[in-house]
């Protein structure tokens, strides 16, 4: 698997049978030029994860990419007038040669009784890629390469070292780290890197560049 991260919480996705785009968002850059999609998935309906402005053009240049949304972003898309499909827990999508399965439901809790909202995750081809949105949603089965969230107003990065511990990949790849300066990025890393479960590895991925993970 290739995957180009082109910061905060968006990637790039290049199986060998199919190129996903998950969350395109306002805080992520150099996605808009991506062409040859079969789809773009959002997790949810923050603005960090779909940028409602870029998206139309990002479509117009993939005619053949399927636009797959969470419930609650719903109402977000509908304005733009664009075709999409709604994904909701225990689905699974067939997107390319890939296999998508949709797992948790719930956006993680941000601070006490604030309303939340739904998030889900994308399980790619049975475990070789987990996109787990803003939640911290452990799948059944073993994950090859995760998008590991690593700061965020929803997340502590004790959370965010325990969640790399119990699911284990064999490479994790953090994500949704534009809140952290430089210094902050690099203390997450060292920490995942030293408290990570000794089968693992963290990759973390030059902005906008093809990687083979």
């Amino acid at each position: 698997m290739q995957i180009v991260h082109f910061g905060h919480a968006c990637v790039l996705l290049d199986t060998g049978s199919a190129r996903l785009l998950i969350d395109p968002g306002t805080f992520s850059t150099g996605f808009e030029s991506t062409e040859g999609l079969d789809a773009v998935l959002i997790t949810h309906q923050h603005f960090d994860h779909i940028d409602v402005q870029r998206l139309p053009a990002l479509l117009a240049a993939n005619p053949g990419a399927k636009l797959v949304v969470d419930q609650d972003t719903v109402p977000t898309v509908e304005p733009l007038g664009l075709e999409f499909t709604v994904a909701t827990p225990g689905d699974e999508l067939r997107l390319g040669g890939a296999r998508v399965n949709v797992i948790g439901g719930r956006h993680a809790n941000v601070y006490g009784d604030m309303p939340g909202c739904t998030n889900v995750g994308y399980l790619v081809d049975e475990g070789a890629f987990l996109h787990p949105g803003d939640s911290l949603v452990r799948p059944e089965q073993e994950v090859d390469v995760l998008g590991l969230p690593t700061s965020g107003p929803w997340l502590k990065l004790a959370e965010a070292i325990d969640y790399l511990r119990e699911v284990a990949p064999r490479v994790a790849v953090p994500i949704h780290e534009a809140l952290f300066t430089e210094v902050g990025l690099n203390l997450a890393v060292t920490m995942f890197t030293n408290l990570k479960q000794e089968q693992s590895s963290v990759n973390l991925l030059a902005r906008g560049e093809l990687t083979k993970v």
